[in-house]
């Protein structure tokens, strides 16, 4: 599985995304996505063992 993050203008972490019609949803909702960059394979196991990312997003 292929987990991005998605960082705001200033760099911070908006939202953790699984696909790309997860990213197109953040922005249609008017999130302000500078950047997304895949996440490396320990961070998305992390992801994958504790729960969905779009949990992290609490806007979803």
């Amino acid at each position: 599985m292929t987990f991005y993050s998605c960082f705001d203008p200033q760099g911070k972490v908006i939202a953790r995304c699984q696909t790309s019609q997860d990213l197109e949803v953040l922005r249609r909702m008017g999130r302000p996505i500078a950047e997304v960059r895949e996440m490396r394979k320990e961070e998305a196991i992390v992801c994958s063992l504790t729960s969905s990312p779009s949990e992290f997003n609490m806007d979803y």
